[in-house]
């Protein structure tokens, strides 16, 4: 068997209405559906939830529950918040400035434009708390073309030692020495 796509990706929401509006106007996604139960499906269990779906491009869907009668969200507090994000990619460099500043003029806080070298990001929170990542690819082939020659070298030996490798260390060379 080989996976065809993702079908959707589901996290939770504090307010199902709040984070279709958000989605819609900052990221220009379209609300594509929502099932709402006071059963779920698989376990039977009696638990009401609003379950939505967003557009995220080319097929992929981005969706929500919004469960009122569980505990309140949070984050697991093991793991450092810059870990767990949506990424999301866009066409430009270009339109990711664009988006910055559109973000920004809304009030929302946005960590970079972040150089990657193979590509550069955005950082940001949905209503939710949600870490979300725009992302402009900027590889070139030859570029791709060594990363994909060592990794599986670099993950036997990270496998091995928990330590970063070395074979990749060419993408932060220049970020440090422009710094030096």
């Amino acid at each position: 068997m080989k996976i065809q796509r993702i079908h959707h990706v589901a996290y939770r929401c504090r307010d199902a209405k709040e984070t279709v509006e958000w989605y819609r106007r900052h990221l220009e996604m379209d609300f594509v559906l929502a099932i709402a139960e006071d059963h779920v499906p698989s376990t039977k269990a009696p638990d009401p939830y609003m379950h939505l779906f967003l557009d995220a491009g080319n097929g992929n869907v981005l969706a929500f529950f919004e469960i009122p009668n569980s505990p309140p969200m949070g984050r697991d507090p093991n793991t450092p918040e810059w870990v767990q994000h949506i990424a999301f990619k866009v066409d430009s460099v270009a339109t990711l400035l664009a988006t910055k500043a559109r973000l920004e003029a809304a009030g929302i806080a946005v960590i970079g434009p972040t150089d990657h070298t193979i590509f550069q990001s955005i950082y940001f929170f949905d209503p939710n708390g949600h870490r979300l990542e725009l992302a402009a690819d900027t590889a070139t082939p030859e570029q791709m073309k060594q990363l994909d020659d060592v990794k599986w070298e670099m993950l036997e030996e990270w496998s091995r030692t928990k330590r970063a490798p070395r074979q990749a260390a060419w993408m932060h060379e220049r970020e440090l020495a422009s710094k030096a």
